[in-house]
């Protein structure tokens, strides 16, 4: 029906006839000429229809912002003056010799190109929202991004594999969404949170080299960066170690960057111990672009009288640090206690903070509310040790070690953005050596960091028994500018190894055997080394478009509350449909939580 896309209308084309179809973006009728803006993915065309022709000009009158048209004409060059430098085709116009109305189209509820349109009116009404050139954009780098992750895996010899979205519930951190099985009464499938298990069976089963961008959904609570269901590359390889690995995915990632925004990532990537990334910024996924870092002063506050930080610097869970802030000192008290209110909402009781006016006088060269509470010596031992300079405040962090690690590094993220810290473009790193297991205070036991198949650096069960907490994992998340874009690991390969785990785990031999006993089967069937990493897609392109949401970058997206507004999903179902099922509902009680 077309020769060309309206976009790609342009000085080259002059003279020539072209057959363009699309959508009316604008009308305008000037003094008898009509002026149409038709607009299809690739961009706007104007299209000039006189009065000369009476057919088309009479069609052309009835037009309405979003009629779909079919439109034929001679390409001119736009008169002098008239150009419009922020179009491709703004030079050029098409002559209406020829125009078809494909379709009419009620008033839509906003214009494509209205600026002040609501979240949940764009959601509503999606299939409008995504005729806006931002969407427009994005959906279309999302296809080349896959395009080139595949691009680049299948020259490598990995074989896109599909695994199944039927499967069964497994303890994976979050809850499952389950689908009740007609023809076996009272029994579920659960959708999958990843492939893990499939991608392991598969290497067993000798295809050496998989992919999958793979669909995966988790019940857990929304935030930007989460949905409900959602997309990953996933990658599963055998006989490469997490160096080989590593490599691997960083010339992925450096040709991704290449081929879609023609930028050189800094690589080698640099890498960083998970005990050192908390040490010095408070994450485990920090945006190396902001030079702000935290320093360690728990050694120093232990003895002083200031229980606000000497109870923490002796709690072995506690912790105290400092972030100097180079030119801070500007800050007013007003703007303090904003951040402060800031810091608040990640648990911190308040923002002790030290302002540094001149630091030759000493002590009598510094301001703060809380110098009487600390001894001279520690004071200018912190000036000291966090290199402040005359113009600095240094604010700091004394709680448990959680609340100080996530209130600073929220702060420090803030802080980057406010003082316009932020260095370089693109800034991507490697965290590695992550603990094995963490202890969870609640439920007495340990619990996996990452997931219960990682295999741990020690190859003796018997050490990772008598000593879980020290023992570190042979696993890695790449983070590219604060986001964590993918996280892997080498797997446990070994039977033994395996059950070893899942005893520390507190997964009893019937319930791992009920639970997993297909893989700890398959582990005795001679299973070779391997190990992989998980991408997630929705992050990578939501950080390529530079957009602040995932919902910018997935053509249904869900709300915050895991419902589409689109459909109005999840709805209730036919009662009919649940008997058969064997399902009956329960009315929530009155005075139950929303």
């Amino acid at each position: 029906m077309r020769t060309h896309y309206c976009g790609d209308v342009d000085e080259s084309l002059v003279a020539e006839t072209v057959t363009v179809c699309g959508w009316v973006n604008r009308r305008r009728d000037h003094g008898g000429v009509i002026f149409i803006d038709l607009r299809d993915r690739s961009g706007l065309v104007q299209v000039v229809v006189d009065p000369g022709r009476e057919r088309v000009f009479k069609a052309a009158e009835r037009l309405r912002n979003e009629f779909v048209l079919s439109v034929s004409g001679t390409v001119r060059m736009r008169p002098e003056g008239t150009e419009n430098e922020d179009l491709k085709t703004g030079v050029v116009e098409i002559v209406g010799v020829g125009l078809e109305i494909l379709n009419e189209a009620e008033t839509p509820p906003f214009q494509p190109d209205d600026e002040d349109v609501g979240d949940e009116v764009r959601l509503r009404h999606r299939y409008v929202d995504l005729r806006r050139s931002e969407m427009q954009r994005n959906i279309s780098m999302r296809a080349r991004i896959t395009g080139a992750l595949r691009e680049f895996l299948d020259a490598r010899g990995f074989l896109d594999i599909e695994t199944p979205n039927l499967t069964r519930a497994t303890p994976e951190g979050a809850r499952d969404y389950l689908v009740p099985s007609r023809t076996h009464t009272g029994n579920f499938f659960a959708l999958p949170q990843s492939p893990q298990l499939f991608k392991q069976l598969l290497m067993i089963g000798g295809f050496d080299r998989y992919y999958q961008i793979a669909r995966c959904f988790r019940d857990e609570d929304l935030r930007a960066e989460r949905q409900p269901e959602f997309t990953q590359l996933d990658i599963e390889t055998s006989f490469m170690d997490e160096d080989r690995i590593i490599s691997l995915m960083e010339e992925m990632m450096c040709f991704l960057f290449k081929k879609t925004l023609n930028v050189d990532l800094p690589a080698p990537f640099p890498r960083l111990s998970y005990s050192e990334a908390m040490d010095r910024f408070g994450s485990d996924r920090p945006d190396l672009r902001n030079p702000l870092e935290l320093t360690e002063v728990s050694d120093l506050m232990r003895k002083v009288e200031f229980k606000v930080f000497s109870g923490p610097a002796c709690d072995d869970a506690g912790r105290v640090a400092a972030m100097r802030v180079p030119g801070g000192g500007r800050l007013t008290r007003k703007e303090i206690d904003g951040y402060t209110e800031y810091v608040g909402k990640f648990g911190a009781k308040g923002l002790a903070y030290v302002k540094c006016v001149d630091i030759a006088k000493g002590v009598d060269g510094l301001q703060s509310p809380i110098l009487k509470f600390l001894p001279d010596e520690v004071t200018m031992t912190l000036i000291d040790r966090t290199r402040a300079c005359d113009g600095d405040v240094i604010f700091f962090g004394a709680d448990k070690c959680r609340v100080v690690n996530e209130s600073l590094d929220a702060l420090r993220n803030l802080l980057g953005v406010d003082f316009k810290l932020l260095r370089a473009k693109w800034r991507p790193l490697w965290v590695v050596d992550f603990p094995m297991f963490e202890w969870n205070s609640q439920l007495k036991r340990w619990t996996s960091l990452h997931h219960p198949f990682t295999s741990p650096r020690t190859t003796d069960p018997e050490v990772l028994r008598q000593d879980p907490g020290a023992c570190l994992a042979r696993a890695y998340d790449l983070v590219v500018n604060g986001v964590e874009l993918g996280g892997g690991s080498i797997r446990i390969h070994n039977h033994e190894m395996q059950r070893a785990v899942f005893d520390l785990l507190g997964v009893g031999r019937q319930e791992a055997q009920d639970k997993f006993g297909f893989l700890l089967r398959a582990l005795k069937s001679g299973c070779p080394p391997h190990g992989g990493i998980a991408f997630g897609l929705d992050r990578i392109v939501m950080l390529i478009t530079g957009c602040p949401s995932l919902r910018d970058v997935i053509a249904f997206p869900k709300t915050q509350t895991a419902n589409c507004l689109l459909t109005e999903a999840p709805a209730v179902v036919d009662g009919a449909q649940l008997e058969e099922l064997g399902i009956r509902t329960v009315e929530p009680a009155a005075d139950a939580p929303p």
